[in-house]
C-alpha cells in the first residue's frame, strides 16, 4: 500500500508546520537553523519562507552519524529522538 498526501507532510513547510512535525516549538526550529541542524529556509517571497521537507530529512539522518554525540548537545538529542519518534510512528523505522 503506498504512502498518501495525508501521510507525508507537504513538500515545503512553513516554520510552524515544520514545529509541528518535528514537535517542536518555532523557536527551536530557528535554534537549529541557527546552529547548523537545520537547513535555512528558502526564501520564496519577503514574507515566505519555507523549508524543503527532504533537506530537512537529510539533514536529521546524517546527524546519526555526526561527529557531535547527543549527550553533548541537547538540540541534536533532541532531534535525534524526534526523527526516530517519527520513523516508528510512521512505520519506517
Amino acid at each position: 500500500m503506498g504512502m498518501t498526501l495525508a501521510d507525508r507532510p507537504p513538500s515545503y513547510l512553513s516554520r510552524a508546520t515544520l514545529a509541528q512535525e518535528l514537535d517542536v516549538s518555532e523557536s527551536t526550529v530557528d535554534e537549529m537553523v541557527r546552529r547548523g541542524v537545520l537547513p535555512k529556509p528558502l526564501r520564496l517571497s519577503s514574507g515566505c519562507v519555507r523549508w524543503c521537507w527532504q533537506d530537512v530529512q537529510a539533514a536529521l539522518v546524517t546527524l546519526k552519524g555526526g561527529t557531535e554525540t547527543p549527550a553533548s548537545d541537547p538540540f541534536l538529542a533532541g532531534a535525534l529522538n524526534v526523527t526516530q519518534t517519527s520513523e516508528s510512528r510512521r512505520g519506517t523505522a
